[in-house]
Order: structure tokens, then sequence, then C-alpha cells
């Protein structure tokens, strides 16, 4: 069977991952709002970053050492995928009554086996890809754009069938996580390393990749991970909710961007697929430090461009702040894997895939909710749902709070990380 074959069945292992994701991450926000659960959207999407402190990695040893990466992929996804459909019939029941305990179980199950698919299609893709003879640097972001798309497609849906309030969406992700949960079992077999020479029960365990702490450059880019993760959850729960507020504003009610708030949103997806494929060229030109700042640099553009547009004739600084998101976005957790992938050992690299996930999507990305929640709930739902204005400029006081933090997160990693030359 030809390498080209097995670059196209990753393609589809890409859409469909994000396409699971892509249902509900930035809307879920706007349906929490519906029902009466805007204090809490912190604790839905900081659960993903609780459960990717230790699943990912937990899920990563029993990829590196007893069961194939690509099996365990499909065997996270049936999981996921069943307790995201028990949440959608949970949430049809209940209607507008929905108890946050209930909903947020079955949605925090869901997420828990969720997280680790990506960190396990990053291993299942670049395994395939080396054992087949590419060049993973040049060859993964073409490969990994396509979960892009999916993620864009599966926004535009829940937009277009009027989803991005109700339940709808967890229909969709159940049914897509279901899908690739059959098809992960028909991808190439990823070896494993569980063979019987003596080792450590730290070894044993895979816990070995937290030893990559005691090289200085790992250890100072996996704090900054952490430091940057903590934007990377912000816009997708809070982007949704604040655009649409725009509509109870009789200037703005009737704007496109008020009304469709997935589909303006789905341009930052947009952008990521340009994005993606130019990775190859500023990691070669100008190396991961380089990279990584100018994807700090970008959140930086991302918040504050937030805070200074509106739907109507500000809606170009929304449409700028979704370009820059690509760059924000890629150019840190694509590049982070590659960083990752290259400078660890083969019988640890899942382990390690891991480890960059607890970092970012694990540490950071809880620290950043709960503490974007707190200032949203300070500058915004705090003040009475009649004050729109008053709630519109605690939004704007909310997003250059991110943008500061941003900035200071850039700064401190232009002092403190060192790039070895090659």
């Amino acid at each position: 069977m030809n390498s080209s074959f097995f670059k196209s069945r990753l393609v589809v292992m890409n859409f469909l991952e994000f396409a699971v994701w892509g249902a509900y991450l930035t809307s879920m926000g706007s349906y929490l709002v519906t029902v009466g659960l805007a204090r809490n959207i912190a604790m839905f999407y900081a659960v993903q970053g609780i459960v990717s402190i230790f699943m990912p990695g937990l899920i990563g040893i029993v990829a590196d050492r007893w069961i194939p990466a690509q099996r365990l992929l499909g065997i996270c996804h049936f999981l996921a995928g069943g307790f995201m459909a028990a949440a959608a019939f949970y949430g049809m029941q209940a209607g507008e009554h929905v108890e946050l305990n209930r909903l947020f179980l079955l949605y925090a199950m869901s997420v828990a086996f969720y997280m680790p698919t990506l960190a396990l299609g990053n291993s299942v893709a670049f395994s395939t890809l080396t054992r087949a003879g590419y060049d993973t640097v040049k060859d993964f972001p073409p490969v990994r754009v396509f979960g892009t798309i999916g993620f864009i497609c599966t926004m535009l849906a829940v937009d277009a069938f009027g989803f991005q309030t109700t339940y709808g969406q967890f229909f969709v992700s159940a049914a897509l996580s279901i899908l690739l949960g059959f098809y992960a079992q028909t991808l190439p077999s990823c070896p494993v390393n569980g063979n019987g020479e003596n080792k450590s029960i730290i070894e044993a365990l895979g816990f070995n990749a937290f030893a990559l702490f005691k090289q200085r450059r790992m250890a100072v880019f996996f704090v900054f991970s952490m430091l940057l993760g903590v934007s990377l959850q912000i816009t997708n729960g809070f982007a949704n909710p604040f655009i649409m507020s725009f509509k109870d504003i009789p200037e703005f009610s009737d704007t496109f961007g008020a009304n469709h708030a997935n589909a303006l949103i789905s341009l930052s997806q947009m952008s990521e697929t340009c994005c993606i494929l130019l990775i190859p060229f500023f990691m070669k030109r100008f190396g991961i430090k380089r990279v990584m700042m100018i994807a700090m640099l970008a959140w930086v553009f991302r918040f504050g461009l937030f805070g200074l547009g509106n739907p109507g004739e500000g809606v170009w600084m929304f449409i700028l702040s979704m370009i820059v998101y690509g760059v924000a976005f890629d150019f840190f957790n694509i590049s982070g894997a590659l960083f990752v992938d290259q400078n660890t050992e083969g019988n640890v690299r899942s382990s390690a895939q891991g480890l960059f996930m607890i970092m970012t999507n694990g540490l950071g990305a809880t620290i950043g909710m709960f503490g974007a929640q707190a200032v949203v709930n300070h500058y915004v739902y705090s003040v009475p749902s009649t004050e729109m204005l008053l709630q519109l400029e605690g939004w704007r006081i909310s997003w250059y709070i991110f943008a500061a933090y941003a900035l200071l997160v850039l700064v401190l990693f232009s002092f403190f990380f060192r790039e070895i030359k090659k």
C-alpha cells in the first residue's frame, strides 16, 4: 500500500477529529447563557483543561506501552460520543430547566475521553508519516489543515441549523465522534513499546516524559506553553456570547455578525487553514522562539481587536481579530507539537505530546478560563441585564485585560527562552 494512501487516511482522521470539537466549542457559551448558566461558562471550558492535566498523559502511557494509538483513539471516541449524546438527550428533556450538575457531569465525562484524542491523533499522524518516509515538519501541516476545515464545517452547520443556542450542537458532536470511533479502527497500526526489558516504575508507566523538565530549555518551553495556554479557551468560551449580546442593542440588532456569531467566528478557523501551511517556512526560517513570539503577539491583537470592534461599522476589527487567530493558535499549538516531537526520544514521544497537552490545554486553559470568568463576571454579569451599554463597556474592559496579559507573557518569554541554533 503506497504512502500517499496513508496520508489520505490521516486527512480524513484529522477532519473528523476537529469536526467533533467544532460542533460545540465556540457556541456552547451561548447555549449556557440561554439556559441560565452564564456565570458557569468557565466550568464547562475549564473542565477540558482539568482533564487534560492527567487524561492525555495517562492515555499516552497506554498508547506508548500497551494499546496501539490508533485503536485507543477509536475507543476514546466511542466513549466521548456516548457521553455527549447523553448530555444532548438530557438538554432536550430539560429544556430551559437545565440542572448544572447533571449537564456538567455528562459533558465532563465526554470531554475526559475526547481531550486525549488530540494528542493521540498527533501521535498516529507522526508515526504514520515517519514510517512512510515523510518529513513531519513539511508534511504534517498540510494534513492537519483538514482538521481545521472539519472544525469550520461543523461550526457553519450548527449556525445554519440554528443550534448555536440549543442542545442540538451536542447531538452533532456525538454522531461525529462515534463515526470516528469506527474509522480509527481501520487506520495503520502504530507500534507500542511493551517489551520485557527491566525498567523502573517511572519508565514502565511512561512518567519519564516528565524528566524533560530537567533540561532547562525544555522546562522553560513547557512553563511558557502553560502561560500562553491561559489564552487558548477564552475566546472559545466568551466570543460567541459577547458578539450575540449586540443583538440587544438597537443599533446592532439587525447586523449579520450579531445574529450569526458562529459564522463570523468561523473566519478564525478559515485563517487557520492558511496559517498552518505557513508553519514549515516559519519554523525553518525563524525557529521555534520567534514563531512562539509571533503567536503571543497575535494573541495581543486577537483580544485587543475584540475590545475595539463591533458588528456594525467596527466589524472590520472583528474580522481582523479572526484573521490573526490563525497565527495565534497554529503558530503555538502546531509548532509546539512539532518542537516536542523533534526534541524527544521515540519511547516517550506519545507521553511527551501528552505532557504538552497537560501544560497547555490542561493547567494553562484551566487557569485561564476561571480567571477570565472572574473578570467577565465582575465587569459584565454583575451589571443588570437591562443595562446593555454598561455590560458592553464591561466586555471591552475584559478584552483589554486579556490583551495586556498576553503582552506580558510575550515580554517574559523573549527574555527567558533560549533556542539552540541548528
